[in-house]
């Protein structure tokens, strides 16, 4: 995709990015059931800068156009990331990631990569879309019912999402998908520790290494 070609979705991306932090803050504050947090501290709404927000979301958005360039499915990569903001800012806010918001992002790559393949006439990558949600969210669920884990549940269904449209693009994306977010979340919690930020026993989101895992998957692939 060429330079100008970019332009729009980057202005794009920038106008999600003056949204998003308002919708997340909403999710936040919605009433939910107590959550274990830091001893002595309070999850906070989480507010982008007015300028972080869209310069953040612009370059999400403009990273998937330049690596997908006329792939049919550009839309529904764009849409899932758009709500994949929102999840990124309510997890890291509340440790939680709300049905509704994984729920709607589901809804749109599955009804979006559906089209798409009807379009293109390439019924077989919908199938590796299927595949690559049924494997991440098989792979996960094992992940969150072992001993011990702090894999919740939340984070299985978003992988299992996050899994259709990296399955579309074949399975180099879909391994990629599945052991970036995992190298990421483990850099920053050991970063974390290193700086005593937090404890041993702190819990922390594990939504945005998802999603920034699939993104640098889609980037890599």
């Amino acid at each position: 995709m060429s330079a100008a070609a970019l332009v729009p979705v980057a202005l794009l991306g920038a106008v999600v990015g003056v949204v998003v932090p308002r919708i997340a803050v909403r999710f936040a504050a919605a009433p939910t059931r107590p959550r274990p947090w830091r001893p002595s501290t309070r999850p906070r709404p989480w507010r982008a800068s007015t300028w972080l927000g869209p310069l953040l979301a612009a370059g999400v958005f403009v990273g998937l156009a330049a690596a997908l360039g006329a792939d049919p499915a550009l839309p529904v990569f764009l849409a899932v990331a758009a709500v994949g903001l929102v999840l990124a800012g309510v997890d890291l806010a509340c440790l939680r990631l709300p049905d509704p918001l994984v729920g709607a992002a589901g809804v749109l790559a599955l009804g979006g990569l559906t089209g798409a393949a009807l379009l293109a006439g390439t019924p077989g990558r919908l199938v590796d879309a299927f595949a690559g949600a049924a494997v991440a969210g098989v792979a996960h669920l094992l992940l969150a019912l072992l001993p011990g884990s702090r894999l919740g549940f939340g984070d299985v269904k978003l992988a299992a999402v996050l899994g259709l449209p990296l399955g579309w693009l074949g399975r180099d994306a879909l391994l990629a998908g599945l052991l970036l977010p995992h190298l990421l979340h483990g850099a920053v919690v050991l970063g974390l520790l290193a700086a005593r930020r937090v404890r041993r026993d702190t819990l922390l989101p594990l939504g945005p290494a998802l999603l920034a895992g699939a993104w640098l998957a889609v980037l890599l692939a």
